[in-house]
């Protein structure tokens, strides 16, 4: 039988929790509709968390996504419901969604939304030297 739209998030546990470490997942092909006109609004959405129990599950990411296909939404709520709807589900320590969408009008929207769990702090970011064949070269 083939997959369907569904509002439901599923998860799985982190393999990793006792370490910060960014999941990054790019979504290209997310649609809804205008609430003014029914136009498809199409975007470009980008997630990047770090997981505290749990990740979020691919395939139900993807149908969940899909959803909103023929759902009237303003971008700025659909970005905020969506992330919502993952804080929810798996409950990071950190989640961010950019929602980049297509001209419309003449005018391009992006919309960022955050959350931060209570009391969690970013580790300091480290910046390592790039490596190339050429400095190590002995003159």
């Amino acid at each position: 039988m083939p997959s369907q739209p569904a509002k439901s998030l599923e998860t799985f546990p982190n393999p990793a929790p006792h370490r910060d470490y960014q999941i990054h997942m790019e979504i290209p092909e997310f649609t809804c509709l205008c609430p003014k006109t029914g136009q498809p609004d199409f975007a470009v959405l980008t997630l990047d968390y770090i997981a505290d129990k749990l990740c979020v599950e691919l395939k139900s990411l993807k149908l969940y996504m899909w959803s909103f296909r023929d759902e009237g939404h303003f971008h700025e709520d659909v970005t905020n419901r969506i992330l919502d709807d993952l804080v929810k589900a798996a409950k990071p320590r950190f989640m961010r969604l950019t929602a980049r969408f297509y001209v419309r009008g003449g005018i391009f929207t992006n919309v960022v939304a955050e959350h931060r769990k209570k009391g969690w702090k970013p580790q300091a970011k480290v910046e390592l030297a790039e490596f190339s064949p050429q400095s190590n070269v002995r003159g």
